[in-house]
C-alpha cells in the first residue's frame, strides 16, 4: 500500500512539474537555448545525466534540460499528455500510439539510440562465475533458492535484487526469461540502482540485476576534470570500458551453447550476449526548438560517443573488436 501510494504522489509531482514546458512561451527558446524536459526510464539514468552534462555545456549555459526518471509507462504517457517532448525508452512507440500523436498534428522522431545489457552481479566472494540462461530463469522463479543448487558453495540462500518493483529492468526479465510466470519469494526491489549495487556489495548471497552502464565506464576518461573528459569526446580515439572491480559480473550462456560471455560492448555487437534490448530516443520537438536540438545532439557522433563510455553499446558506433587471451 505504501508503494502505492508513493507512486501516486510522484506521478502527481511529475505532472506539476513537467507543465512547466508545456506551459511556457519563451521566444528565446532555440536548438542551443532556452529550457525543456526530457522524460527518461530510471534504468538509463546514468546514461541521460552524462548527455544532458555536456549538452548544456557546450551551449555555455544557455540551454537548461531537466530530466525526470520514471517508469517506461510514466514516460509514454508524458508524451501522449503532451506533459514533454522527449522520452528515451526501451521499445518503439506502438501503431495506436504513434497514430493519437498524428493525429493532434505531432511529428513523431524515433531514433534507436543505443543497444543496453542487463548485467547480473554478485559479491566478489560468491565463486560462481557463470549462469546458464535455464539457470537465471530457475532462480527468479524461485525454483533454485541456494546457490549450492548450482555449485558447491557455502552461501546459503539466493536473493535476486532488482533496482524497482516497476522498472523496464523488471518487465524485460519477467517477458524474455519467465514469459510472463511470476516471480518467486526470493526476488526484491530496492529504489534505485546504486541501491543494488550496494546490496551485492554487502550481502555474499545476493545477486544484481542492473543495466551495465551502471558498472562500467571509460577507464581512461572517468577520473578526467570535466573540461577534459569533454574536450576528449573530439578525439578520434577507441574506448576501453570494464567493470567496477567492487562487484564480480557474471558471464551468461544460450542454453544451446557451451560459451558463456561477459556483457562487454564487442559481445552486446555480434549478439554473443544474450541479455540485450534496444533504447529509443522519442521526440515531438519541432525543427529549431531545444527538444529538437537535443535530440539531435544525442543521436549525433558526440551523444553517440558519450554512449560509448558507459560501456553500452552506441546505434551509430561500432566497438573496437578485441580478441581476449
Amino acid at each position: 500500500m505504501k508503494t502505492i501510494i508513493k507512486a501516486v504522489a510522484a506521478l502527481a509531482v511529475l505532472s506539476g512539474l513537467l507543465s512547466l514546458e508545456s506551459c511556457r512561451k519563451d521566444p528565446t527558446n532555440t536548438s542551443s537555448s532556452g529550457l525543456s524536459t526530457i522524460v527518461c526510464d530510471a534504468s538509463f539514468q546514468n546514461i541521460m545525466d552524462q548527455e544532458i552534462d555536456v549538452f548544456e555545456y557546450t551551449t555555455k549555459g544557455r540551454a537548461n534540460i531537466i530530466p525526470y526518471y520514471v517508469s517506461e509507462k510514466a514516460c509514454v504517457d508524458s508524451l501522449l499528455d503532451f506533459k514533454t517532448k522527449t522520452i528515451v525508452i526501451p521499445r518503439e512507440l506502438t501503431q495506436k500510439e504513434t497514430d493519437y500523436l498524428k493525429g493532434q498534428k505531432k511529428i513523431v522522431r524515433t531514433n534507436r539510440i543505443a543497444v543496453d545489457a542487463i548485467a547480473l552481479i554478485v559479491n566478489k566472494e560468491n565463486p560462481v562465475e557463470m549462469l546458464s540462461m535455464s539457470e537465471i530463469a530457475d532462480i527468479l522463479s524461485g525454483r533454485v533458492t541456494k546457490w549450492s543448487d548450482l555449485s558447491p558453495s557455502k552461501l546459503g540462500d539466493i536473493q535476486v535484487v532488482f533496482d524497482d518493483e516497476g522498472s523496464s529492468t523488471v518487465q524485460y526479465m519477467r517477458d524474455s526469461l519467465l514469459h510472463g510466470e511470476k516471480f518467486g519469494e526470493n526476488v526484491f526491489a530496492q529504489h534505485s540502482n546504486m541501491e543494488v549495487f550496494s546490496q551485492v556489495q554487502n550481502r555474499k548471497g545476493a545477486i544484481g540485476i542492473i543495466g551495465v552502464s551502471w558498472i562500467s565506464s571509460d577507464m581512461r576518461t572517468r577520473d578526467l576534470p570535466r573540461e577534459e573528459r569533454i574536450k576528449s569526446l573530439s578525439e578520434q580515439d577507441t574506448t576501453v570500458a570494464d567493470f567496477d572491480p567492487a562487484v564480480k559480473v557474471l558471464k551468461v550462456r544460450r542454453d544451446d551453447s557451451l560459451r558463456a560471455y561477459q556483457p562487454y560492448q564487442a559481445y552486446i555487437y555480434d549478439g554473443s550476449y544474450p541479455l540485450y534490448r534496444s533504447i529509443y530516443m522519442i521526440s515531438t520537438g519541432v525543427n529549431g526548438s531545444l527538444s529538437h536540438g537535443f535530440f539531435s545532439f544525442v543521436t549525433g557522433t558526440v551523444g553517440q560517443k558519450i554512449i560509448q563510455r558507459t560501456g553500452i553499446l552506441p546505434a551509430r558506433v561500432q566497438p573496437r573488436m578485441v580478441n581476449l587471451y
